[in-house]
């Protein structure tokens, strides 16, 4: 089989297990597992799902039914939401909730991980790229009410009132991971949320309001580099850091004292701490945003590179892994035996890092690296435990040894390679291209 038709056949692949894993309650997480509506896969997987011709669209507006619908008294996005049984559509159709009586399935929200913050911020970015694909103000208009509650909470998260979200420790994508306090994943979502609502509030004819979001993300994105960003890129005025934001002078001296520079953001700054290690999913998102200038984006794309992060498949969750005995190594880290270091969030590979990975570089005119990247993130999504099946989209891979792990089917393996295509194919970074970024 050529390149070209390897690539198509993968796309097919991967459009036929993201739709496969649509449900009357809207997308489920994967095939093999997690047969519940996850607020965050769901609606990462905006991004794939608006690019698939037939059922796509439709899967991506359930999904939001279904999580609005049960979404907290403060305005939190569920976690998850599972069912006994897969109810009717009818039952909640219309951002309905279901009734539950007698003979009726019963519903399940997740409690495990509610106070995670990304799935609120995912709310607001999945509902932007549904409205970037299909254009619905009718549809946009109904579910605002329930985008400006999550909002609302999330604006609750910045407990200091500086600006920046202050994360828990595991309530982020890496829900088994102690990225913390002002981290870098969540606040780079921040930003880009409030862009994403800047420009709804301009297609809703909301000038002003539109305008007062666009500055929230500004003012953001300069906090984030103020804190996170330790580099000649980013010149700090710290006259503004001793009169706004006096508890940020004893961190920043001490990373400008201690690592000098470093060509990534940091993943968080805690009280008085911080973590020096590259996280994925963070600086590719920063990349693939904007919030990174040209000079970081080109800082962090040649880092992964050169530290091959990008080995041996696109790409590792973080690097280097953390190892027993280090101050960020927690012992719930074995739970399941799953973080131990180079696997799962410990420096595992993930398909759907993968695929921002792609996205990235296509964002940063970097297109044949990302053709290449392409190509294998192809190879990786083919690559199956059985000799007689390929394309299983795994969850993750040995960071490693390449070998997939968890579960295979996975929703966002899938979506955002359909993703990943489409950026490399058109050249631009889909959603995250145009005036709003």
């Amino acid at each position: 089989m050529t390149a070209d038709a390897l690539l198509t056949e993968a796309r097919t692949q991967a459009e036929r297990t993201l739709v496969g894993n649509g449900s009357s309650i809207g997308l489920l997480g994967a095939s093999s597992a997690y047969k519940q509506v996850w607020a965050r896969d769901s609606m990462v997987c905006t991004l794939g799902l608006m690019l698939c011709g037939e059922g796509g669209p439709d899967i991506a507006r359930q999904s939001v039914r279904t999580l609005a619908a049960y979404q907290s008294r403060l305005g939190n996005i569920p976690h998850n939401v599972g069912f006994t049984g897969l109810p009717d559509p009818a039952l909640i159709a219309h951002g309905g909730a279901l009734h539950v009586g007698e003979g009726a399935p019963t519903v399940v929200v997740d409690s495990a991980h509610a106070g995670c913050i990304d799935n609120s911020l995912w709310f607001l970015i999945g509902n932007y790229a549904i409205w970037r694909g299909d254009g619905d103000l009718e549809r946009l208009r109904g579910v605002w009410p329930s985008m400006l509650r999550a909002l609302n909470w999330l604006e609750y998260q910045d407990s200091n009132e500086c600006g920046l979200l202050e994360v828990h420790e595991a309530m982020d994508w890496a829900d088994l991971f102690a990225n913390r306090y002002n981290s870098l994943g969540p606040n780079v979502l921040w930003c880009a949320a409030w862009r994403a609502v800047a420009a709804m509030h301009r297609a809703l004819g909301e000038s002003g309001e539109a305008q007062q979001a666009t500055a929230r993300a500004d003012d953001i994105r300069f906090k984030i580099n103020t804190l996170l960003w330790v580099g000649a890129e980013v010149k700090k005025d710290m006259e503004w850091v001793q009169n706004h934001r006096k508890e940020w002078l004893y961190p920043l001296q001490l990373t400008a004292t201690v690592l000098q520079e470093r060509p990534y953001f940091l993943p968080y700054m805690a009280f008085r701490g911080y973590a020096d290690r590259f996280d994925s999913f963070g600086n590719l998102l920063a990349v693939l945003t904007g919030l990174a200038s040209p000079a970081q984006a080109s800082r962090i794309l040649d880092y992964i590179e050169s530290a091959g992060i990008n080995q041996p498949w696109p790409i590792q969750a973080i690097y280097p892994a953390v190892q027993p005995g280090e101050p960020d190594w927690r012992e719930y880290y074995r739970l399941r035996n799953l973080n131990l270091p180079h696997q799962y969030h410990n420096g595992g590979a993930w398909p759907y890092l993968g695929g921002l990975y792609v996205a990235a570089l296509v964002k940063a005119g970097r297109h044949s690296e990302a053709a290449h990247q392409l190509q294998r993130l192809t190879e990786m999504n083919r690559l199956s435990r059985t000799a007689d099946e390929e394309w299983d989209f795994n969850e993750w891979h040995h960071g490693q040894s390449g070998r997939p792990s968890g579960f295979r089917g996975q929703s966002w393996s899938a979506a955002i390679y359909v993703y990943a295509h489409d950026c490399v194919k058109r050249g631009v970074a889909g959603v995250f291209n145009g005036e709003d970024w």
